[in-house]
This record gives C-alpha cells, structure tokens and sequence, in this order.
C-alpha cells in the first residue's frame, strides 16, 4: 500500500458538530494541527504500519442509500481498528482546504466514527455533502483565494498537485470516493497519481460502465413507478394526456425500466429522437383505446425531438455538462398544438432521487461499501467495486474512462412505437442491460 514517506500526523480529537451542517448528527468536527514536515522524503514522524486511514467523499448528484453506504465503511473500517476522514463536497473539499488555515480544515475534513454515523442510514441524500467539481479543470473564477497566486492564464487550471498535498497533509492512505462516471473519473486520476484508490459506482441513471447496479437506481424507479400510478388518477379524471419527465442526460434505462414497469403507453429515451406527430399519432390511439380515455408518456431529460438538439440550460459544469430540463414541457405543448387534447405535464426529477433508499439500494450500499473497505485494508488499490452477473465483484477503475452505458435499442426498445419492447429475459442481468 502507498504510504507518503512524510505523511503528517494529526493531533486533536472531535469536538461538537458544526452547526452548519451537522442537522443529521451524523459525525464530528475536527481540531487538526499538523506536524511540520519537509515534505515527501522529510523526516516527520509517521504512523504506525498498521494504522490506515480511510478517505471517503460523495460526489455528483445525491441518491438515495449514500448515507448507508458512508456508515457502512466507517462500521467496517473501526470493526478492523482503523479511521475514517469524511472529505465534504466531494472533491470540492479537497479542493477548498487550505493547510495554513485550521478552520478550513476542519470545515472540508471530518473525523468519522461508528457513534457519530449511527443513525445517518435513515435519511436519503448525502450528509458529508456533494458538488460537480473536478480539480482537474477549474474555471478562474472558481480557483480558492488562497491558490489564486498560483495559477495563470484563462484556464481551466489544473490543480491536482493541491489535491495531492492536501491528501498527504491529512495521512489519508486510501481514497473511497462514491459517484458516477465524472467523480469517478477523478478517482481514475487519483490512482494515475499514485494515490491507492478504491471506487463504488453511483447514479440513478445506472450507467456506469463495469457493473450491472449503481446506488440508487432502484430507487429511483421504484418513486418513478409510484409517482406515475399517482397521476393515473388526475389524468384519468381529466380525460388528458400525461407527459412524466424523468431524470436520464445520456441513458434512457431510467425511463424506459420506469415505463416498463409502471405499464406506460410510451416512453421516450435518448437514445433514440422521436418524431412529434407519430408520438401524437399513437397517444391518441392510445386514449382512444383507455376505457378511461387517457394517455401516458415518459420522457427522459436528454431526449430530443427528431433534427432537435437537448434541451440545455446554464453554463457547462466543470465536468462539461450543462443543465437538462424542459423537454418535457416542449413535448407537451406540441402535442397540444397537433392534438387539442388537454395535456398534464408532471417534471419528477428531484423526487426521484430524494428521501430514503429502498430495501435493495439499502442492500447493495451496504454491501459495495463493506466490499470497498475491505479492499482498501488489504491493500487493493484502482478497483471498483461491481455486481456482475448476480455476484459481488471488483473491477479496474479504468472502465469508468469508458464512457457511459446506453440502452440496448435492439433489445430493449420499439423505436417505431416508442415504447418498451423486451425481446429476451433468459441470461439476461437483473436490470436488463
């Protein structure tokens, strides 16, 4: 295992929690002083072999089964007499902390233990906190003050090298980030960097490339199966047609596995732009067909109308994505326009990603995370943890530089009657694809 020749030490114990974010209860603030060092190769005093010290962050946009997965960790990595750093706002707070200045320690790295993450399991989201940053690429304008000497030019700026020194001040040994393909990518540049590093892949969209499951997909369709339910009975008594926008930038499987199940009349994914008046065309047979007199269709975030492009708002983030929404909306109003018929236009989004996780995204947070810190004390380092064909498993960290998965049209979808269509089941994993 990676051990920094002049890792500090650190000495304090936990105080109170810091009101700002400590609504959960979930873990401590920490006083730090570090012990001066000459950098790498120095003569400051280092740890015993045998103490390691977990880093782990969240990052990307919150799911439900993170706060498990975090207490998880900690359970396991104290249960083997070892410590926990949280590091808030993802990379972000590797990003923030300045070493000159003990509060902003103490803000971006918190001691965690089995007593402070003992009812965090509870709630949904993440209670360390999350942000998009990417320390690789950092706008000028988003350079912390204290780095601003630093750097040059427009950007973006690179400032890894910090993230690094700070890693090293904090005697993290092992990093555990947990996120989609963009934190994780970060992750795959950490271990480049040398750094030991152990993934655990999350996003409701279920696409990160190496796993058949991601934290927080099942929850996500099980809220978009129930919210869908739901408004059968406004749409119904209204005689209208449903237009349900769910979460899915790149990947439809959101979407379509939400549709499938939910037995919607049609679903619209990314991958695959759809023509506006034979969407109408099969809506309209399809009310006609309702002893109710009513249509459904979902429509993922990312997907777009035929010569059309996604529906973006806002300035990219620093992982090149901008922000998606309101294709939904479009597609409402022009089925109004071509049809007449009344139209109800529900945007799930955040929904689908807010409160507390259901049994299976308990299970597999639970399990990714005890797999993961088992890996980390054994000295296993640019893993993922992955379920694959039905078995827990690892896989190299580098799939994450893969791009993301995508629905397997073929299989999985009638792209002339948008619609679900699952043409094999046998040997096929859980989720499909």
């Amino acid at each position: 295992m990676r051990r920094p020749a002049a890792s500090p030490t650190w000495a304090g114990r936990t105080e109170g929690c810091a009101p700002a974010w400590s609504s959960a209860g979930a873990c401590s603030s920490v006083s730090l002083t570090r012990t001066p060092t000459t950098g790498r190769g120095g003569a400051a005093p280092v740890r015993a072999e045998s103490d390691v010290r977990i880093g782990i962050l969240t990052g990307g946009g919150d799911v439900p089964g993170l706060n498990p997965c975090i207490k998880a960790v900690v359970n396991r990595v104290h249960e083997k007499g070892h410590q926990v750093t949280g590091i808030r706002r993802g990379w972000g707070g590797l990003l923030s902390t300045d070493l000159d200045d003990p509060a902003s320690v103490a803000e971006n790295l918190v001691e965690l233990d089995p007593v402070g993450v003992r009812t965090v399991d509870r709630t949904g989201g993440t209670f360390l906190h999350s942000s998009r940053t990417n320390p690789g690429k950092v706008k000028t304008g988003d350079v912390p003050d204290f780095l601003a000497g630093s750097v040059e030019g427009d950007g973006p700026h690179d400032l890894t090298p910090h993230v690094l020194k700070v890693i090293e001040a904090a005697g993290i040994d092992v990093l555990i980030p947990i996120g989609g393909d963009d934190t994780l990518s970060y992750g795959l540049r950490m271990h480049q960097e040398g750094v030991p590093t152990i993934a655990i892949p999350k996003t409701m969209d279920n696409d990160v490339n190496g796993t058949d499951y991601c934290i927080g997909f099942s929850t996500a369709v099980t809220r978009g199966v129930q919210f869908i339910h739901n408004l059968r009975t406004s749409t119904g008594s209204h005689e209208r047609i449903a237009v349900v926008e769910l979460f899915g930038r790149y990947s439809g499987e959101t979407s379509l596995i939400t549709a499938y199940l939910a037995g919607v009349d049609r679903a619209l994914i990314p991958e695959v732009p759809f023509d506006v008046d034979r969407v109408c065309e099969l809506l309209l047979a399809d009310k006609a067909a309702n002893p109710s007199n009513y249509a459904m269709v979902t429509i993922s975030e990312g997907a777009t109308v035929k010569g059309g492009d996604m529906m973006l708002t806002g300035e990219a983030d620093a992982y090149g994505h901008r922000k998606l929404g309101g294709i939904g909306q479009v597609a409402g109003e022009l089925i109004k326009e071509r049809t007449g018929e009344g139209i109800i236009y529900q945007q799930v989004g955040y929904l689908m990603r807010s409160g507390s996780p259901d049994s299976l995204d308990l299970m597999v947070a639970t399990n990714y995370a005890v797999m993961a810190a088992d890996l980390a004390l054994d000295g296993s380092t640019g893993r993922m943890v992955a379920l694959r064909n039905g078995s827990y498993s690892s896989v190299p960290i580098s799939v994450t530089g893969e791009g993301v998965k995508r629905v397997d049209v073929g299989e999985l979808y009638d792209a002339a009657n948008y619609r679900p269509m699952v043409r094999h089941v046998r040997g096929k994993p859980m989720f499909l694809y």
